[in-house]
This record gives structure tokens, C-alpha cells and sequence, in this order.
């Protein structure tokens, strides 16, 4: 995998192609919080409540996730300030573990994560829309699809235009996630007192409570994959990820206290839409439909902002291996990799299609894509740890304090969320290993041809 570094005011070169620098650390600090503040937050506080029962424990593990996450933001900084590269994980995951482990990866986020992450926020957008302008049988299928087709088309036309979008639609949620926060904390103290703080019978643990915290707080790692993009990315990658998990984790932990304030913990995990029940409690019906628009805001941040992160890797794999390279293309123009961004919105459009026919196949998309996910995190964390010893005399703009320790703990989390996602998850989990050994058996049928042509 081919890089050359040049300065932070010139544009970089990675095989053929010219990355321009166009991304601001404002734009770095939309894209990451609009990935995270997606429909999770309106979902996980309900099961978390349900498996803890205790109101302050409820509002500590909530902090905790932030915590965890900051510790991850600093592995991931020292490796996107000394490796800036579109791939990210692709990346250093190259340069520690060699291409096959690189291409699974690749393959892997082109195949399930991605495509599958955009096309359950599409169907949460087209639920939540269908309330408001219901256009028949397949009402969700079609708000799914045009959100898939327009936010792909917008990147496509240029990276400008995403950006500008993604600025726009991360506001909204900030402020949208505020307000309900407020209203919790102060509209309902004039409202019937909530329900009993104490849930009777917690039905899980503070295990299983985390893996539902750090599911609301994924996608911050999704910065790296701009890091190429990035002005000035030695000062500015740190700063993004810093600020980003910062506003995140006081908008999560207000956002819970308010829930708490409003319904109490046990009203939390009795609940089916937990923010629609606090608004409709302190406001009536019309704070429903202020929490459906809300939750409409949020999906549509988070699939742009997934369909621009995405479409890198697709792009650093059609860079590194010849059968892919077609989407190894980047357009000086749009200063976008639109080959890449194309493959990725037709994935996602098959998807939509796919699932369609029943929704519990949705579940099961969900369910695949957390062990391949966490255990890949987990091999990034153990990359940093890899190329410090390989590659010692790399500079390095920014280096995470308290090393070893800090990243050996990211990897033990890891570890920890790889085994629960496999523990908690059936058929699912199946499924996802089964794509990644396709991608395995493609790896090898490849490489059998070039011995054989050769």
C-alpha cells in the first residue's frame, strides 16, 4: 500500500490519485457526532434501564461510555495523525497484519457494515416519515430507497455539498437532543411525579448494559477514513475526535437524566419509545411528532454521514487490489471517489430491496454486523500496538498518553464487546463469519489463479 506524505497545505497522493485537503475541523466534528447521534439514542436507554434498575447507575454507565470511548479517540489519533490515509482501519490494518487481513476488512465493511448501518437508519428515517406523509404498502420501503439514492447522489456531485449537508443535519440533532433534554429536566417537574425510581427486576447486567451504551456511542472511529481529507489533520484530527466524543457524552448523559427526571427508571424500562413517551408526558401529541421529525433528522445525518466514510474504504481497496480497481478512482472535480460511492448506494439499494419483504430480516442485519465489527476494532487496537514496536521511528504527531496501558485496555474492551456480541446474538452472528469467509475463499481463488498464470 503505496503513501507519500506531503505537506498539510498540498494535497496527497495515494497511487494515482490527488486527495485534496478540502475538510475543516468543523466539518471533521459534524460528520463524527452525526454518525453517533443516530436513532440509537432514542432506543438503548430503555434496555439499559431495564437491565441496571437503579437510576444513578443508569446516569454513571451512560458517562462510562463516553470515558471508554475517549480512551479509544486516542488510540485512534495516533494512528490517523501518522497514517492519514482515506482506508483508516484499512490501513493500519495493512501495515501491521499484511493485505489479507487488510482486504477481509474491506470486504467485510463493503459487504455488511456499511451498506447495512445506512440501510436500518434508512428504514428508521422512512418509519418515522411514513407517520407524517404515508404513501402506501410499502411507505418505509420508498422513503428508504430515495434517502439512500438522494444522500448518494449529493456526495456524488461533491464533497462540498455532503459536507455542507452533514453541517446543517449534525446541528439539528444537537439542538433537536438539547431540547428534548431540557424539556425533560424542566417541563416535567410540572407534570404528574413519574414513575417508582426502582425497576422491581432488572433482567440483565451491567455487562449486557454496556454493550447497549457503547452500540449508542459507536461510529466516532469513523473520522479516520477522512483523515487524508482533513486540513491540517495532525492538529485537527485530535481536536475533532476530542470534541466530538465530548459533545456526545454531555448530550447522552442529559438526555438520560431527563428521561430519569420524567418517567423514572422504571417508566424507562417499561417504555417502547422512551423519548416519545417523555414528550408525549410534558407536552402531549405534539411533542410526539417533535420527537418523530427529531428522530427523522437524526437517521438522515447519520446515512450521509455513513455514506461518506464508507465509500473511502471502498475507494483505498480498489487502490491496493486490481479486480476492485475500478472504484480505486478519485474525481479531482467533485474531489470525491464516485466509483466507490456507486458500488456502496447500489449494495444499499439491493438491501432496501431485500428487506422489504419482512423486517425481522432486519434484526438479523443488525445482529451479524456487531461481532465482525468489534472483532476488526479489536485488531486496530492491537495494530497500534504492532507498528509502535515495527515502525519506531515513523514520526508520530500525537502519541496516546499512558502507553501501553490505555490501548491494552481499548483491546480488552474490545475483546469484551467481540464475546458478548457473539454470546448475544444467534443465527445472525452466523452469518456475518460466513461473509467474511466468502471474502476469505475470493482472497484465495485469486491468489490459486496468479500461481497457476504464472
Amino acid at each position: 500500500m503505496s503513501l507519500r506524505n506531503v505537506s498539510e497545505s498540498t494535497s496527497l497522493s495515494i497511487g494515482t490519485a490527488r486527495i485534496k485537503p478540502a475538510l475543516g475541523f468543523a466539518d471533521a466534528v459534524a460528520i463524527t457526532v452525526g454518525i453517533v447521534i443516530g436513532a440509537g439514542i432514542f432506543e438503548t436507554p430503555a434496555l439499559v434501564a431495564a437491565n441496571l434498575g437503579n437510576g444513578a447507575i443508569v446516569a454513571l454507565v451512560w458517562l462510562l461510555g463516553g470515558v471508554i470511548s475517549l480512551i479509544g479517540a486516542l488510540c485512534y489519533a495516533e494512528l490517523a495523525t501518522t497514517y492519514p490515509h482515506p482506508g483508516g482501519n484499512y490501513h493500519y490494518l495493512g501495515r501491521a497484519f499484511g493485505r489479507n487481513v487488510a482486504f477481509l476488512f474491506a470486504w467485510a465493511r463493503m459487504t455488511v457494515v456499511q451498506p447495512g448501518s445506512i440501510v436500518l437508519l434508512a428504514f428508521v428515517f422512512g418509519d418515522y416519515a411514513s407517520q407524517v406523509l404515508q404513501l402506501g404498502t410499502y411507505s418505509s420501503s420508498i422513503y428508504a430507497m430515495a434517502a439512500v439514492v438522494l444522500f448518494t447522489g449529493l456526495n456524488v456531485i461533491g464533497v462540498t455539498q455532503g459536507k455542507w449537508t452533514q453541517n446543517l443535519l449534525s446541528v439539528a440533532e444537537v439542538l433537536g437532543l438539547a431540547l428534548v433534554a431540557i424539556v425533560g429536566l424542566i417541563g416535567s417537574s410540572a407534570a404528574a411525579p413519574p414513575p417508582s425510581s426502582e425497576v422491581a427486576a432488572p433482567t440483565g447486567n451491567l455487562g449486557l448494559a454496556m454493550v447497549f451504551v457503547l452500540l449508542s456511542y459507536g461510529g466516532w472511529n469513523e473520522a479516520a477514513y477522512i483523515s487524508a481529507e482533513l486540513r491540517d489533520v495532525r492538529r485537527n484530527m485530535l481536536r475533532s475526535l476530542l470534541w466530538s466524543i465530548g459533545i456526545i457524552s454531555v448530550v447522552y448523559v442529559l438526555i438520560n437524566l431527563a428521561y430519569l427526571h420524567g418517567l423514572g427508571v422504571a417508566g424507562m424500562a417499561q417504555s417502547d419509545a422512551v423519548a416519545a413517551d417523555l414528550m408525549r408526558r410534558v407536552l402531549g401529541e405534539p411533542g410526539v411528532w417533535f420527537i418523530g421529525f427529531l428522530i427523522s433528522v437524526s437517521a438522515l445525518g447519520s446515512i450521509n454521514a455513513t455514506i461518506i466514510t464508507g465509500a473511502r474504504t471502498n475507494f483505498a481497496l480498489g487502490q491496493d487490489f486490481p479486480w476492485f480497481s475500478f472504484m480505486g478512482r478519485w474525481h479531482d472535480r467533485s474531489n470525491t471517489p464516485i466509483p466507490a460511492l456507486l458500488v456502496q448506494g447500489i449494495i444499499s439499494v439491493v438491501l432496501v430491496i431485500l428487506g422489504t419483504s419482512g423486517r425481522e430480516g432486519f434484526k438479523t442485519m443488525v445482529d451479524y454486523t456487531a461481532p465482525v465489527f468489534w472483532f476488526f476494532f479489536l485488531l486496530t487496537g492491537i495494530s497500534l500496538l504492532v507498528l509502535r514496536s515495527r515502525e519506531p521511528n515513523v514520526p508520530r504527531p500525537f502519541q496516546v498518553p499512558l502507553y501501553p496501558w490505555l490501548p491494552i485496555l481499548f483491546c480488552l474492551v474490545c475483546g469484551y464487546l467481540l464475546y458478548a456480541s457473539l454470546v448475544y446474538t444467534e443465527f445472525g452472528a452466523l452469518v456475518g463469519v460466513g461473509v467474511v469467509l466468502l471474502g476469505a475463499a475470493l482472497l484465495v481463488l485469486v491468489r490459486l489463479g496468479r500461481g497457476q498464470r504464472s
